[in-house]
């Protein structure tokens, strides 16, 4: 919203000598962001110019260069002795003998941009045609200002070329613009930023002008019929609750609005149409009110307004068929022919034309709910829409079609009917309890109560006190953010100053550090970071085919997923159950633009509905706290989602170099990975052969248990169409764990024992098993009866072939022992390690290699 300060200075009194950057500044204070300062930082020569040839030429880049000659006439600050100028310029809107706006060498323009004489094209160019943008008029740069277009005809009554453009165009006054948060949509006008600037200065009592406090008749029996008949509330609140509509006859068409409205209405960013138009829209600046205007001879006698029925069409007045949707409120004649889609845009068939002599204006109040959503359904984001979604405001209507009717009439020539209509179904606001305290201890302020009635009442409120430890407030019609007793607080830490709280650093309390569950997390992270893994991020998103690129079974879990109602893509609308599902995506962009050797991992969460999920969570309502069993019921909807850690390795896991050759990942490293991230936690696993698990190759996969056979994970070589369907290269493997497990398995804790000062000893054993017996059964078998002494084994070689026999493995194994107190002799080290054979020859058939 922009504030020219001459206009901004009519409504409030600006402080002595105050410049556009003193303006923002206030408007800061009270919470406006300062968007830019537009005017009053041109130097001339800038005027007025006459095109009196041009040379088209079209450049081997493509672009069409207009090599012009220009009279700009004579000025003090020029040195042109009325020669007319030559000047390059690349636009194409404009013919000879069009009026221009011409900025000729040593000027400045915004921002400190100085114009000097320039060879551009091959020719000299002696300044430049100017476009809005580079005035800051506007923001179009697709062709150059014609003031005849621009301007009305009264405006260039008098005009000569040669004269100032600052003073014709009014470039010369600041315009300060602001951004408008939505929850402030009164700031949307003049009257709202005049009264944030009277805030802003600290007044609490005269300096501000309202000008929306006119005489309104009241109104009467005969005034143009109109009916709210919505049938379709949304949320139960009606689509309008208030329609004005006033009538002026007899308006000359060929009178245009005065200069003064148009250079307003200009330094706004609107262009001046007709009289009709101008005025609907300076009053909609002016005071916040959006309006609109009816040629009245194409109405039929009567307005309804109602919800759209199905299959009807508007043509808006962009000159666009719009099919209405069944929520879209509209404006319609007698009922029946739609005129608009209430606060959005009205129709082209009752548009106000350039013959039209009586007028009916609109001045309504809709829901912003309805608006908003009318505005998005159909893109349609205009200066009406932009207010009445942010709430206008109710009681304005009356005032604002007064204020049209006066213009109109003073203008226009106009006359206008005694006859008013106002249907009012709005609802007076209720009054809230507020605790006088409240804002001191949300603020940390200490406000007096007198400080905080007064800022209220300057505020529009009416403020009941009768001394008591709370005050009624009943916020002002133009407020509809204004509900609870923090709101009221918020407003007087605003009115009051924002300089004025304390910036205070508060000591935070000792804390009780890291939980259990982050201390792993932080763990397992490190431990995979110390492998060389990289750890990225993904979003927990994926598509529906993402289960078949897996090559998941028809009945895995999953296939189950949670679907989320508006996802941020249509191509990944489900909630993943698995980490890897996400992280492999990452490896194939990474992959995909050059990079060869990978390791990365994501440590995230799942979400793990099942086949049998059937919950659905209630939805509370806003009003207030949900009760305990609405909380619980939301709680049990929530599917389980446990955190996981998967791991992709792909390319070399040792690299070439002038070292040697270096080595190809494989499902060992996968393997040793997960391995490595237990041994982190201190939980001890055991890996076993899996056969069949989607997407590990059946051959290369290995499942991870809890000594209590507990699932950890899997960890191996991915499956080769599963690779096939990723895109990923040949051989690539991955692990994927649950931290949640290893967080639980590493809850007991752990106790250290003291080290042994003593030497270790050192035994050798060679088993032959079957080769259907895993390594790690046959480990444990050794570890069974080995003895308390036994402190490590290890499996260092292992033999297939003709000297063990078809169907049998040799298995070596490295068994060390260390007693706490003494050195052990050789007779109890081969007595622990014949024990230990004989447990494995007991629990697995093995039998000692000779």
């Amino acid at each position: 919203m922009r504030a020219p300060l001459s206009w901004l200075a009519e409504y409030t009194d600006l402080a002595p000598g105050a410049t556009g950057a003193d303006v923002a500044e206030s408007f800061v204070s009270v919470g406006l962001e300062e968007e830019a300062i537009h005017g009053g930082d041109l130097a001339g020569p800038i005027v007025v110019g006459r095109v009196l040839s041009f040379d088209e030429q079209v450049q081997q880049n493509g672009k069409t260069i207009r090599y012009c000659v220009v009279d700009v006439g004579t000025h003090s600050q020029m040195e042109t002795e009325g020669k007319h100028q030559e000047i390059v310029c690349g636009a194409t809107n404009f013919e000879v003998g069009d009026l221009v706006v011409v900025v000729l060498p040593g000027a400045v323009l915004a921002g400190g941009f100085e114009i000097a004489a320039r060879k551009t094209y091959g020719r000299m160019s002696n300044g430049m045609i100017c476009a809005e943008d580079e005035l800051g008029i506007g923001h179009d740069h697709t062709g150059i200002i014609v003031l005849t277009r621009l301007l009305a005809p009264e405006q260039l009554e008098g005009v000569q070329v040669g004269d100032d453009a600052i003073a014709l165009l009014g470039l010369g006054e600041q315009v300060v613009e602001v951004n408008v948060t939505p929850d402030r949509g009164y700031c949307f006008s003049m009257r709202g930023l005049a009264r944030e600037y009277w805030h802003s200065q600290g007044s609490t009592d005269g300096g501000f002008r309202d000008p929306a406090l006119l005489s309104v008749p009241e109104p009467t029996d005969d005034g143009y019929t109109v009916r709210l008949a919505d049938a379709a509330p949304i949320d139960g609140q009606a689509g309008s609750d208030r329609f004005v509509a006033r009538i002026v006859r007899g308006i000359d068409p060929t009178r245009p609005s005065p200069p003064w409205m148009q250079r307003r209405l200009t330094q706004m960013g609107m262009r001046p149409i007709t009289l009709a138009v101008d005025v609907t829209n300076y009053v909609m600046l002016a005071l916040g009110q959006p309006l609109h205007a009816y040629d009245i001879a194409t109405l039929s006698g009567s307005i309804e307004v109602r919800r759209a029925r199905p299959g009807e069409t508007l043509t808006t007045l962009d000159d666009v068929v719009r099919t209405l949707d069944a929520e879209d409120l509209l404006i319609t004649d007698g009922g029946d022919v739609p005129l608009g889609i209430a606060g959005v845009m009205g129709g082209a068939t009752s548009e106000v034309s350039p013959s039209t002599t009586d007028v009916l204006i609109e001045a309504a109040h809709f829901d912003p709910v309805t608006v908003a959503r009318s505005s998005r359904r159909h893109k349609l984001v205009t200066e009406a829409s932009k207010r009445f979604e942010r709430g206008a405001d109710p009681a304005l209507p009356p005032a604002a079609a007064q204020l049209c009717v006066d213009l109109l009439v003073e203008h226009g020539g106009g006359t206008a009917d005694p006859a008013v209509t106002d249907v009012d179904e709005t609802t007076p606001r209720d009054a809230y309890d507020l605790d006088v305290g409240l804002p001191a201890r949300l603020v940390g302020v200490d406000y007096p109560r007198q400080r905080v009635v007064e800022i209220l009442r300057a505020e529009g409120c009416a403020v009941d006190d009768d001394g008591g430890p709370t005050i009624r407030v009943t916020p002002p019609t133009w407020r509809p953010d204004l509900v609870d007793g923090p709101d009221y607080a918020e407003e007087v830490a605003r009115i009051d100053g924002y300089a004025k709280i304390p910036s205070i650093v508060r000591t935070p309390p000792s804390g009780r550090g890291l939980t259990h569950s982050q201390r792993v997390r932080r763990i397992v992270a490190n431990a995979l970071v110390a492998r060389g893994f990289v750890e990225v991020l993904t979003y927990p998103f994926v598509g529906d085919d993402v289960a078949d690129a897996l090559g998941l079974e028809a009945d895995d879990e999953r296939r189950y997923a949670v679907r989320v109602a508006n996802p941020l893509s249509d191509e990944a609308p489900l909630m993943r159950t698995s980490v890897l599902s996400t992280l492999v995506e990452a490896v194939r962009r990474n992959i995909s633009r050059g990079r060869k050797d990978i390791a990365l991992f994501e440590l995230g969460m799942v979400t793990l509905p099942g086949a049998d999920a059937t919950h659905t969570a209630p939805v509370p309502g806003v009003d207030r706290r949900p009760d305990e069993d609405t909380i619980e019921a939301m709680l049990e909807a929530v599917p389980p989602q446990p955190r996981h850690v998967a791991a992709v390795m792909a390319g070399e896991a040792e690299r070439t170099g002038w070292w040697g050759p270096g080595r190809a990942a494989s499902w060992e490293d996968a393997v040793e990975s997960a391995l490595a991230v237990a041994r982190a936690v201190a939980v001890p696993v055991e890996v076993e052969p899996e056969t069949h698990h989607a997407p590990w190759h059946p051959g290369r996969c290995a499942r991870i248990v809890l000594t209590d056979g507990t699932l950890v994970g899997y960890a191996g070589e991915l499956h080769p169409k599963t690779l096939t369907a990723l895109s990923l290269p040949p051989r690539t493997v991955a692990l994927e764990l649950d931290v949640d497990e290893l967080t639980r398995a590493s809850e007991p804790t752990t106790r250290y024992h003291e080290i042994s000062t003593y030497p270790a000893a050192l035994t050798d054993v060679a088993l032959v098993v079957a080769d259907t017996v895993t390594a790690g059964a046959v480990e444990r078998s050794l570890r069974s009866g080995a003895g308390d002494f036994l402190e490590e084994v290890a499996l260092f070689d292992a033999y297939a072939g003709e000297q063990v026999g078809d169907g049998r493995t040799s298995l070596a194994y490295r068994l060390t022992f260390r007693a706490p107190d003494r050195t052990l002799t050789t007779e109890e080290v081969n007595e622990f390690r014949d024990a230990a054979v004989a447990s494995a020859g007991e629990a697995v058939g093995a039998v000692q290699r000779t």
